[in-house]
């Protein structure tokens, strides 16, 4: 098992430039790999995949400013007998 979740702010440009690679990456039958910070995870998408989206905002009385954000996620599965079978190829 393993985890990549990382946060860094960047640009509206930047993140659209790396979101259209992730896509472009999607897009073809093989590994795609996440890199943010120094970090990077290889993994192997399955079909079909769940593609969850999600908007937010957050506001209390009082607040001068609102926080909003977009969250998306995509889950398959994998076929896995193994604990190294189903881990996260996670470097530094």
């Amino acid at each position: 098992m393993g985890e990549l979740e990382t946060e860094a702010k960047r640009s509206r440009t930047e993140i659209a430039d790396s979101l259209r690679e992730l896509a472009d990456q999607l897009d073809g039958d093989g590994d795609v790999t996440l890199e943010l910070g120094g970090t990077r995870a290889r993994l192997n998408p399955t079909d079909p995949i769940t593609f969850k989206l999600e908007g937010e905002s957050d506001w209390s009385e009082g607040d001068t400013e609102a926080k909003q954000s977009i969250e998306f996620e995509l889950v398959w599965w994998r076929a896995a007998t193994t604990a190294e079978e189903a881990s996260l190829d996670v470097r530094e």
